[in-house]
């Protein structure tokens, strides 16, 4: 397959080039080294200028296999969606786009019911696989069929939750019907994680035969604009541009998707030697990175969803003393002795200056946020924007006002006659570690001593129901870690109604971590889940995240984002973090 219109040895020579730059400690050359080094790289320019317009992107993980259903990493995903595609795209906002269909369905434009209970989309007219064939509306139902068989081993079948059936009612509209009215009907068949395969080529591969077809798992027909012509498992994807796309001719005549090495000499591959055009996931320090972006080849991008680094407030007592009790919410009767009185959250949430956190400790991976839901931007609310500006004088105003004073005259002020000391949990992670001592800092130029803790991560989001230190026992005062939404909030706010408190008596299962009964959020969350996508439903959503951030339940710090780095001569990148960040490597050009 690889002979049509790419020569092996060609791709060869530039895969070899990158094997070599990828190496992350090279040996010292040998006499007459640097001649060698030259002769290399002059047979890489070569191959790349015979080859033709190239595009090299460097993955650290490699890909399993190139597409979503068998595989659950991103790296899967994204080598899958060079040329794989779905019905629509999420943009970097979070919006949706078309891909394959003509339009987004809406019950505006009657693409969903109004009792909430079907959507319909329809095929643009004339798509075609990469092979010439047909893509129809067939193509579409079988791959839910395929994704649902249980045999099958799809990593993706929960975003196929909730559906009865789909339907091809022609050969370009397909009926999707739901087994109970759903507000957000827009995650199957949307984003990378679930694109459309050819119902052709996989017709042998429904249940347990998937995992046995080697040529369609590794050599997918699609829709997008390259075609894969090789693929090399946990090693590299070659494509080439695909003659058959719905859109503009993409611009490379070859795209080669690299897998291996790590994080820092992916980023190096760019940024300082320019010998790659795009490199994935730099969890690499923000100081390197800057260091590395110096030299003048590239720049290092980012992209935000929805994932907040924050504190959380337990709403219960802690104390050891209780023995069994501790942090158990026993129908409201268990309250933290200080924790619950808004003043003192407030001025602990005032002092913080959350700027700093992610500027110094976050860099090109971080923006402050004052909400527990910071995106897709339409969703996110203004009314707490406050908490952008640190204010001690005002937390220490805040709390002399409401008689939360130094008696005394030991530094650390009480309420009730009980001082504000308080424990501060989290994982063990530098970045954490940096964090909690800054806030101890700040706390204590309020009159708070805190005590900070961390844990291994593996016991801290473990499960043991034995340990004492995992995050959902919560034997502290406050914890911190990073949770999100995924694109529609409904799922993540679920967590946080009062059926959700963990407890011994379900196991401390359940996400309401923090321990917070209130009635109102709940009457909300209850009316969320009826209403359609719109400004009602935004309103809401903005509500239920204003009651929790307002009631000092947590405490958000930190949007944290996704960081990628491409070549200045790389046009057209639009690095997302609500999808794949190949969805518009259509788009790409020099």
């Amino acid at each position: 397959m690889m002979g049509r219109h790419i020569s092996t040895l060609r791709v060869i020579a530039v895969l070899l080039a990158m094997a070599f730059l990828l190496a992350a400690c090279p040996a010292a050359a040998p006499t007459g080294g640097e001649s060698m080094a030259a002769d290399e790289e002059m047979a890489e320019e070569e191959a790349m200028e015979e080859e033709g317009k190239v595009l090299t992107i460097l993955y650290w993980q490699a890909a399993s296999l190139p597409g979503p259903y068998l595989s659950g990493g991103t790296k899967d995903q994204d080598a899958g969606a060079v040329t794989l595609e779905p019905l629509a795209n999420y943009d970097p906002d979070g919006a949706l786009v078309p891909k394959l269909a003509t339009e987004i369905p809406t019950i505006e434009n009657g693409g969903i019911s109004e009792d909430l209970m079907s959507i319909t989309w329809t095929l643009k007219e004339g798509l075609a696989w990469s092979d010439g064939s047909d893509v129809t509306a067939d193509d579409v139902v079988f791959t839910w069929q395929y994704c649902i068989d249980e045999a099958t081993g799809c990593t993706a079948s929960e975003a196929f939750l909730g559906i009865e059936s789909v339907e091809a009612l022609d050969a370009r509209t397909i009926v999707i019907t739901f087994d109970s009215p759903t507000p957000y009907p827009y995650n199957a068949f949307v984003g990378a994680n679930t694109p459309i395969i050819s119902s052709v080529q996989f017709a042998d591969c429904v249940g347990a035969a998937a995992q046995t077809c080697n040529e369609q798992n590794t050599l997918p027909l699609g829709t997008g604009p390259y075609r894969i012509i090789d693929f090399k498992v946990n090693d590299v994807a070659v494509y080439e541009r695909n003659p058959h796309y719905h859109g503009e001719p993409a611009y490379f005549d070859t795209v080669i998707f690299k897998g291996g090495g790590d994080a820092a000499s992916a980023a190096r591959a760019v940024l300082e030697t320019g010998e790659a055009d795009y490199a994935w996931n730099l969890q690499v320090e923000p100081d390197i990175l800057r260091d590395m972006e110096a030299a003048g080849l590239g720049v290092v991008v980012a992209a935000f969803a929805g994932s907040v680094e924050r504190i959380l407030v337990n709403q219960t007592n802690p104390d050891s003393a209780l023995g069994d009790d501790r942090s158990e919410y026993m129908d409201g009767e268990n309250a933290h002795p200080f924790l619950t009185f808004a003043p003192i959250p407030q001025a602990m949430s005032m002092a913080i200056d959350r700027s700093l956190i992610s500027e110094q400790l976050y860099g090109f991976a971080g923006q402050p946020t004052c909400n527990v839901i910071p995106a897709p931007l339409h969703y996110a609310s203004t009314a707490n924007d406050g908490c952008l500006t640190q204010d001690i004088d005002g937390a220490n105003a805040l709390l002399d006002e409401n008689d939360v004073v130094d008696s005394d005259g030991d530094g650390i002020r009480e309420y009730n006659g009980m001082p504000l000391k308080v424990s501060y949990q989290t994982s063990t992670n530098s970045v954490r570690q940096k964090t909690q001592a800054l806030i101890r800092q700040w706390w204590s130029q309020i009159g708070i001593e805190t005590e900070l803790i961390n844990h291994d991560a593996s016991v801290f989001f473990g499960g043991d129901p034995n340990s004492p230190d995992t995050y959902q026992k919560f034997y502290t005062d406050l914890q911190m870690y990073t949770t999100g939404p995924s694109i529609d909030p409904q799922q993540h706010l679920s967590n946080w109604v009062c059926s959700q408190i963990p407890m011994r008596e379900n196991v401390w299962g359940g996400g309401n971590i923090f321990r917070g009964c209130n009635t109102e959020y709940d009457a909300l969350f209850e009316q969320l889940t009826q209403t359609p996508v719109g400004g009602e439903r935004e309103a809401l959503v903005k509500q239920l995240n204003d009651i929790n951030v307002q009631s000092f339940y947590q405490i958000p710090l930190v949007n944290r984002g996704g960081v990628s780095a491409h070549l200045n001569t790389l046009k057209g990148v639009n690095i997302n973090d609500w999808d794949s960040e190949m969805w518009n490597i259509a788009e790409w050009h020099r």
